[in-house]
Parts: C-alpha cells; structure tokens; sequence
C-alpha cells in the first residue's frame, strides 16, 4: 500500500497542486486537505507543507498558521515519528510551530526564516548540498552523497537567524540538513543569495523527522521544467529537484 501523505493548504497557500502533483510521481497517494478539513489529518503518514502566504505572512511569515488546528495534527504527527516536510512558506510555519531545530518549547520558536537581506523578494535558482549524514535526516536519507540538488529561491523571508549561541547551536548540533552550494559543491555562508545564516538552507529537528527547506525544489522537478538538461525525452518525467521528493517517499517506504 502506499504512504497517505497530506498536502496542506491554509488561506494563502499556493504551489499545493505541483507538490501533491510530485509526490503522486514518485510514488506517493497524495491528497490536498484544506484548513477546513483538520480532523481527516489522523488517517495520513505524512505531511508536507508547501509555500505561499498563508493567513498573508500577518505579524510574521507562518506565524499565524503555527496556531491553526491544522497544525495541532502536525505537532502530535511530529511527535509520533511521523515525517513532516515544508517548503518555503511551510519551512517558516513549521519553525514558527517550534518543530524545527526543535530545540524550545512548541509553538515557542528558537529561529526564524525572515526578510532577505538585501530587503526585497527574490528568485533565482539556486543548487543545494546535503552536508550532514545520511542517518540524520530521514527524508533526505535516500540521496546520493555530494548530489547537487536544483531548486527555486522564490521568497521576501528566507534568510535563517537567530541568536548567535543558538546559531552555534544549530551549527554543532547538525541541524542544517541543506546549505546553498556553487556548481562544484563547495558550500558557504556567501552563495546563500538572501543572507541565510550558515548558508542554511534547510533545518531538521533533533529526531530528524522534520524537514523545513526555504527554496522549492517542486518548482525544477519535471523536464519541461529544464529542457536544457532533461533526463531522457519524456517531458513529463520527474528529474532535478524531484530527487528530494523521491527520498521522501522512499523513507516512507523504508518504516
């Protein structure tokens, strides 16, 4: 049978059809739940929270959607094991719930995704490097080492802060499953194109069963998305950022 992932939607979001789209691809049943349908999230074995602008970012980006009861079914998911990714403005809702780093009390965020440095939206592509062990991140277990990872930077509130003890913390910890990379794979603070501390680019939480990534890699996923380096001649075929995808369902598959 395969993994019931739940894809999200709250006011405001967007790109939910690509990453319910996605998953299906790489093996996944799939299905978009709305706000308004909280109480179905029990039957799921994942979820994933995709981008957008949910409750449009008020006070902070994710704050408000931290507290919605979709997120009361997240929270006890997390904590049972189950895995959890979001995406961009999923990434900020789930540090804003407190489930990555994971390091506080929930709902009592220790880090944040906030505004880019350079004070504006921005998107570019971007590539991604896995820089800690396969072991400590279950969803992004299944990648290759030293794969490069295409993706989209699409976002006003990507760049990672914190307080500088808690950044080390992050650091030293392994928190920071993905970091911005250049076409050779070396990783630094510097080719993170909004500011993010340590070049981050993605956080787990302690157990590793959380994922929140900033850029969208659903969004460089199929062949039409990149026919300048398709992956064989079919179109419609996942390839690029799809691989993320793929190691997700792949560790569903694998508990």
């Amino acid at each position: 049978m395969k993994a019931r992932v739940a894809v999200l939607v709250f006011p405001g979001t967007n790109s939910e059809e690509e990453t319910r789209d996605l998953l299906i691809d790489c093996g996944a049943d799939a299905r978009i739940v709305h706000w308004s349908e909280a109480a179905s999230l029990v039957y799921y074995d994942a979820f994933v929270l995709p981008g957008g602008f949910a409750y449009e970012d008020r006070i902070r980006a994710g704050a408000i959607a931290a507290h919605d009861a979709m997120l009361d079914a997240v929270i006890e998911g997390a904590q049972a094991g189950k895995y959890i990714m979001g995406i961009c403005n999923g990434a900020q809702i789930l540090l804003e719930a407190g489930l990555a780093p994971g390091t506080g009390d929930i709902r009592r965020p220790t880090a944040a995704f906030t505004h880019n440095a350079q004070g504006h939206f921005i998107c570019e592509r971007v590539l991604l490097r896995r820089t800690v062990a396969a072991t400590r991140c279950a969803i992004a277990a299944a990648l290759p080492e030293n794969l490069l990872i295409p993706a989209w930077a699409a976002h006003g509130e990507g760049r990672l802060a914190a307080v500088p003890s808690h950044l080390e913390e992050i650091e030293n910890g392994d928190f920071i499953v993905f970091r911005y990379a250049d076409v050779t794979g070396a990783t630094d603070a510097h080719f993170a194109p909004q500011g993010s501390a340590l070049g981050a680019a993605a956080l787990t939480n302690r157990e590793g069963n959380v994922l929140a990534i900033m850029p969208h890699p659903e969004r460089d996923a199929w062949n039409f998305n990149h026919l300048d380096r398709s992956e064989g001649n079919d179109p419609l075929a996942p390839s690029g950022g799809s691989v993320l995808f793929k190691s997700f369902v792949t560790a569903l598959e694998r508990r």
